[in-house]
Parts: structure tokens; sequence; C-alpha cells
């Protein structure tokens, strides 16, 4: 469409005899009178610009052959013969095939054309068809580097689509470890548990049995929302199911379910925060109660929620043997996972041993302003 408008404009300026004055010339031979084969010569170096996306080489050889005779016949000037550097441009911005075959071609066409021209009396001398030479070639250079522009502009918008793929694979990664992991481990203590009762206090087991049905059906909702956000469903909702500061309480009673003895204590008003930065509250928590059913099962623990004027503050700590470090990976999905996303948060986490027994887990994240 905007090719069409231009070598419409063009072709309507071209018999603007005010505008005559502006045009590529070459040969200086003596002038004839135009003619309808002047007009011919006219349209065909402007109309052609309508297709100079679409078969830009075939444009500057039409183009390129009307400027030829035109001037070879010694035509009035005519502002159409801009067009020539246009169909270049075009030729040096949207050709794909064959450009080195075209540039020869196309200089090869000039010798010939300059052969003519000198045949027929041009009084130019040879340094005056270098210098047109040159504003040709500049044109087709010019047109080159916006194809290379637009070439390096797509294959960093690629490659920042990559990054960001990985980096969405990465967090649904930690996502799914994150719930899988804490879900099963908590039903795996509570079958345990359940088949101990089964066994010993049978009046008890149907408790074991329904916190391992709960269990398993909270495992299944966070599951869907985390299929939900793979499939860009576009769902409102989704925010509301994601795991906030509110739902550590869950957290704590799902463990106490499991037979961890669990304590929580929060200090301060609470404020809103954006999803973020509670997910990743929630996930601290989360993490450090699964460490400690599958590592101190049974030991004390304690989760402490401090919300401050410009950092949240999440301390998990668990009592048990002097030798904790297995608690505390240094790699893997778990609390190294937990690590990154607090640092994208800009805070920081501390997993570590305690020297008097047992492990902490604690979470500094910055407060934000935009929840």
């Amino acid at each position: 469409m905007k090719d069409g408008v231009l070598a419409a404009v063009l072709t309507l300026m071209a018999f603007e005899p005010t505008l005559s004055t502006i045009s590529a010339q070459l040969g200086d031979l003596p002038r004839r009178p135009s003619d309808a084969l002047a007009v011919t010569l006219t349209l065909a170096q402007s109309v052609p610009l309508a297709l100079r996306g679409r078969w830009p080489a075939a444009g500057l050889a039409v183009i390129g052959t009307a400027f030829a005779l035109h001037q070879a016949m010694s035509y009035p000037p005519t502002f159409a013969s801009i067009g020539l550097y246009l169909s270049l441009y075009a030729a040096g911005a949207h050709q794909a095939r064959f450009r080195r075959g075209l540039v020869v071609v196309s200089s090869a066409g000039y010798v010939v054309f300059v052969v003519v021209l000198h045949s027929l009396g041009s009084p130019d001398r040879a340094q005056d068809f270098l210098v047109f030479y040159l504003a040709l070639a500049v044109s087709w250079l010019a047109g080159a580097g916006m194809r290379r522009w637009r070439a390096e502009e797509a294959e960093l918008r690629r490659l920042s689509a990559d990054v960001a793929t990985a980096a969405e694979r990465a967090r649904i990664a930690r996502e799914l470890h994150d719930v899988v992991t804490h879900h099963v481990t908590a039903m795996v203590v509570q079958a345990d548990a359940a088949q101990f009762l089964i066994s010993g206090a049978p009046d008890r087991a149907g408790e074991g049995l329904a916190a391992i049905s709960a269990t398993g059906r909270r495992a299944l909702t966070e599951l869907r929302h985390l299929l939900g956000v793979l499939e860009a469903t576009g769902d409102s909702a989704v925010a509301h199911r994601t795991p906030t500061l509110g739902r550590i309480g869950d957290l704590v009673e799902q463990a106490r379910l499991s037979g961890q003895p669990v304590e929580l204590a929060e200090h301060g008003d609470q404020r809103p925060q954006p999803v973020d930065v509670e997910l990743a509250a929630y996930r601290v928590v989360q993490e450090a109660l699964t460490n400690a059913i599958k590592h101190a099962t049974g030991r004390s623990t304690t989760v402490t929620v401090h919300h401050h004027d410009d950092h949240l503050e999440v301390e998990v700590t668990t009592d048990g043997p002097a030798d904790a470090t297995s608690v505390v990976p240094l790699s893997g999905r778990g609390l190294a996972g937990l690590r990154e996303r607090v640092r994208l948060l800009d805070g920081v986490l501390v997993a570590a041993a305690r020297p008097g027994g047992g492990f902490s887990v604690r979470a500094l994240i910055p407060s934000r302003s935009d929840p």
C-alpha cells in the first residue's frame, strides 16, 4: 500500500514542470521535444515503484532501462528520474537472493550505458560518470544498511524471546518442584502415619486418610493453576489462585496434619504486596517445612513472619540434631532455586545449620509499592 502511494505521488510530480529541474541527469546531450515515447519512459521510471517491495530486482531493471533510454534519447528532464535512486535503495533493502549477481549485472549495464552516451557525443568526462555511479552506489548501500539493521533487530528480538522463554521455563520448573515436593512429601509422611494407625489405633486411621486426601486436593489445585499458566488461557482468576501470605497458615496446618509440630507467629501489620513477593515468601515457608518434614520429622518448628515498612522477613527454624548440613543443599531446585527467586526481587535468602542443632531458613524480601 505504501509503495503504491509512493509510486502514485512520484508519477503526479513527474508531470509538474517546475519540478523537472530536480532530476537525475547524465550525458548532457542536445534536448529533443517530448512525445508519446517520452511520456511512456517517464511512467516507466515511477510506476514500477509500486512493486519495489515484492519484486525489487524487476523494478530496478525496468526503471534502470527506462532511465537509460530517456537519457540516451535526450528527452527533457523529469522528476520521475528520482525513481532510479529509490529503486536502488529498495533493491538493497529488500532483495534476498542473487544480491551480488544483481550488483554485477547492474554495474555492467551502467558501463554499457556510459559507452552508448559517449558514442552519441556526450561531453561528460570519465569523472562525471564515476561520480554518478558513486551516487547510485550510495543509494544501494543505504538500502543494504537498512536490511542489515532489520536483520540485527530481528535476531535481537529472537534472542530476547529465547531468554524470556528459558526464564519462564525455569520459573515453572521451580513452581512444579515446590508444589510436587511439598505435597508429595506430606502425603508420604501422612500415609506412613495412617499405616501405623491402622495397625495400632484403627479408630484414628480415618484422620490420617482424610489428611492425605486434603493434601492431594491441594496439590491438584496448584498443579491446575500451573497448567493454566502454561496454556496461557488468560483466565482472570489465575492471580486469585496464586498462593499468598494469607495462606501460610494453610501450610502450617498441613504440616501439623503430617505430624510436624509447627508454630506460626506474625509481627507487624500485614500490607498488600505484589504477587511475586507474596508468592516468594509463601514458597520459602513451603520449602522450609518440606525439609523439616523430610529431615527432622517430629521436631519442633517455628514459622515467623515480620511485616516491616520497607521489607518482609520470613524465618523458619527447626530443632534437630547438630549435623543438619544435608538439609541445606548447595545446589538443586529446592533452596538453591529459592535463593534465585528471592535474588530476582532484590532480596536475600540464607539457609544454614543452627549451632545448637537443627537448621533455619531466613529470607529478606524488599517491599514494593505496586501491589
